[in-house]
């Protein structure tokens, strides 16, 4: 799994070095690149990308004007990197310009890529989203909740926790 937020620095080439715990599972010297949601840089092994690739490709319509946005965003500017023996990739101008990189950036790992993000937009995005993550972690606990067993008695399993209640079972009936 890919994952923790690391500072690296982009060298005046326009390199990075990926962290070294990244770079074990990233897998081989070939990482795929390309354009993320926000504004960022979504890099993948070449093994995940070509399944998000596929899913992309399936499962959008090009003969929709918003189904072009979506390959030319996620496809064309995808580029296939090498990595070199210290970890670095060259990062194209084009994917550079796109994500705002200059010299400080942070390096995300998210389960099964990688976003690579210029500092100061990265601090800014998340003071921007608070509400957002707040909302969406609302969602999760609601989910979480909701997938947790009965108790033998009836009851919730979540009883004598916060949010939980032991004095109605699930179906509202006095205890």
């Amino acid at each position: 799994m890919l994952s923790g937020e690391y500072n690296v620095t982009l060298d005046d080439a326009g390199r990075i070095a990926l962290p070294h715990c990244l770079r074990e599972i990233l897998e081989k010297d070939k990482v795929v690149l390309t354009k993320g949601a926000d504004s960022c840089l979504w890099l993948y092994n070449v093994r995940q990308w070509k399944e998000q690739e596929e899913f992309i490709i399936g499962t959008t319509n090009r003969y929709s004007s918003e189904g072009r946005i979506m390959l030319q965003h996620f496809i064309g500017p995808k580029k296939t990197l090498d990595m070199d023996k210290q970890g670095r990739i060259l990062i194209p101008p084009p994917l550079r310009d796109h994500a705002g990189l200059s010299k400080e950036c942070i390096v995300l790992g998210q389960y099964d890529y990688v976003e690579i993000w210029a500092e100061d937009r990265y601090r800014t995005h998340l003071e921007a989203s608070v509400n957002a993550f707040k909302a969406g972690l609302e969602k999760l606990g609601d989910r979480i909740m909701m997938t947790k067993d009965l108790g033998d008695d009836g009851n919730s399993a979540h009883a004598g926790i916060a949010g939980g209640d032991d004095t109605l079972s699930r179906s509202g009936g006095q205890a």
